[in-house]
């Protein structure tokens, strides 16, 4: 019997949405393609080669479109995602994930060509994203009762009134605010599948998996230190935040010790998410050495930005999109060189900050590294995102 064919635009139609089927899908694919565009069209900004309709000053829509634009995306898809796992409800999906997705898409498009626009008008799109999908989570966590989940709302609360603060005052410190909300978040949910997911690999091969540790104690406190140091930085006690900077990276790395990393390091998969998180404790030390010895605040930025962010959220998504597709844990071709590269865009974006490299040299080495790192990702996840579960089951 001959197979029906699938027209085209039928096919193109199932595709569209699928990837409103579930939150990662569209966020994750989304995510990646504003890194794709957003990294070089700042560096062609940067370096003069053309000039954008900005809706703010150029260095200052850099800095937000990574930590608004780029973080929050990965925050809505994991978060979005996971919460009704965690909560047992209904997904957000269709006409409703649209119209979330939409108030993201226009929030970048107004930043980026509105110059002329109302300012207003543009901030006014750009701040209703973070609400919406605290609004989406918290209702679930609320009527599950699940208190253990309220941390990530009061960071996730804090990082959007750094938001709020960096677009009203249009102060760099409201950025460094946002960026130690976003390690906060990397230590709470990190902490949660960094060492879960090493347990389990090393269970399944009769490995020590009893060695990974997990202190409650010690989690709670590095994430109370992470919102002490919030505190300190935007009050402007300078030797006091480098102090609790000093504190929360060891912190940081005595839970790190804690998950024994390098048990894992034959799993891309793994070693990906130990290898981002060590980026926290290594821009918390360069953050409280800009603060006391006067070394560049690029470089601690970029390491958490770059290093932390951008390396942990290219692990997670990598490792999320298989796992609720259906799909079996084993990583596509080149997303080993993917994770290798982004690294790499880090490394080099920090020894450019302390003039190991020249300026214009080291920032487009870095931005091509992460576009490389992405660009494979966007080539090797694309259908996986797109096309319906491979155990046809919903989402």
């Amino acid at each position: 019997m001959q197979a029906i064919s699938t027209p085209h635009s039928e096919r193109s139609s199932a595709s569209v949405a699928q990837l409103f089927a579930y939150p990662f899908r569209i966020f994750f694919l989304s995510l990646t393609l504003l890194s794709l565009v957003g990294i070089p069209l700042w560096v062609l900004q940067v370096t003069g080669t053309i000039q954008l309709p900005l809706a703010m000053p150029g260095v200052l829509w850099h800095q937000h479109e990574m930590l608004f634009g780029f973080l929050s995306a990965a925050i809505a898809g994991f978060l979005l995602t996971a919460v009704c796992v965690w909560t047992g409800t209904e997904r957000t999906h269709g006409i409703r994930l649209l119209l979330l997705w939409g108030v993201w898409a226009a929030a970048r498009v107004l930043l980026t060509v509105g110059g002329d626009m109302p300012y207003w008008l543009v901030q006014g799109v750009n701040l209703a994203f973070l609400p919406l999908v605290m609004l989406d989570a918290g209702w679930r966590i609320w009527h599950a009762r699940q208190k253990r989940q309220l941390m990530i709302l009061v960071v996730l609360g804090l990082l959007w009134l750094m938001q709020v603060a960096f677009v009203t005052r249009l102060d760099p410190v409201y950025a460094w605010g946002a960026l130690i909300m976003g390690m906060a978040l990397i230590s709470i949910i990190g902490g949660r599948i960094t060492p879960a997911f090493t347990t389990g690999w090393l269970r399944q091969r009769g490995l020590a998996a009893d060695r990974i540790r997990v202190i409650p104690a010690l989690d709670i406190a590095t994430v109370f230190a992470m919102v002490l140091l919030l505190a300190s930085m935007v009050t402007g006690w300078s030797m006091v935040t480098a102090g609790l900077a000093v504190i929360a990276a060891i912190l940081m790395l005595t839970r790190l010790y804690h998950w024994k990393g390098w048990l894992a390091r034959q799993e891309p998969l793994l070693w990906i998410l130990h290898l981002s998180i060590l980026w926290v404790p290594v821009a918390l030390v360069l953050l409280a050495g800009h603060l006391a010895a006067g070394w560049p605040a690029s470089a601690w930025t970029h390491a958490a930005g770059t290093g932390a962010i951008a390396c942990l959220i290219l692990g997670v998504i990598a490792r999320v999109s298989l796992g609720h597709t259906g799909r079996p844990l084993v990583l596509p071709q080149g997303m080993v060189l993917a994770f290798v590269a982004i690294h790499l865009a880090a490394l080099v974006r920090v020894i450019t900050a302390f003039q190991g490299l020249p300026w214009h040299l080291g920032i487009t080495a870095s931005g091509l590294l992460w576009a490389l790192a992405y660009a494979i990702f966007l080539a090797r996840y694309t259908g996986v995102l797109a096309r319906p579960r491979a155990d046809g089951k919903p989402g």
